[in-house]
C-alpha cells in the first residue's frame, strides 16, 4: 500500500485556511518549508490601530508522523487529517503536555 503524501495534505488543508479578511486589514500568509517539513499559516496586519502578527497553525511532520504544534482554528486540523486519510496514530498533538497525550486517542511521540 502506497504512502500517504503527508506534505501535500497538509499544504491542501492550510491553504484552505488561507482566507485574507481584508474587512479588517489583515493578511493571511502561508509558510511551507517542504524540505524540512514546517508549514504554518500566520495572521499580519492591523485592526484599527492595533498590530496584529500571529500564527494561527503551525504543522511539523517529524519522523514521518504529523505535530501539531498550534491549532487556532475552530475545526480542529486534526478533525481535518483524519478526513483526508490519516491515521490517528500518526497524528501528534504536540501542543498538549507530553504527559496528557496519552489520553488523547492520538500518537505520543
Amino acid at each position: 500500500m502506497e504512502k500517504i503524501n503527508y506534505s501535500q495534505i497538509i499544504q491542501n488543508i492550510l491553504s484552505n485556511h488561507s482566507i485574507n479578511d481584508i474587512a479588517n486589514g489583515t493578511e493571511i500568509k502561508l509558510l511551507f518549508d517542504t524540505q524540512r517539513h514546517h508549514y504554518q499559516v500566520l495572521n499580519i496586519g492591523w485592526k484599527q490601530q492595533i498590530r496584529t502578527y500571529g500564527v494561527i497553525i503551525h504543522v511539523d511532520i517529524k519522523d514521518d508522523k504529523i505535530w501539531i504544534q498550534r491549532d487556532g482554528t475552530e475545526i480542529g486540523i486534526a478533525n481535518e487529517l483524519i478526513a483526508a486519510g490519516v491515521p490517528k496514530e500518526d497524528i501528534v498533538l504536540g501542543f498538549h503536555a507530553p504527559y496528557k497525550r496519552q489520553f488523547t486517542g492520538f500518537a505520543v511521540e
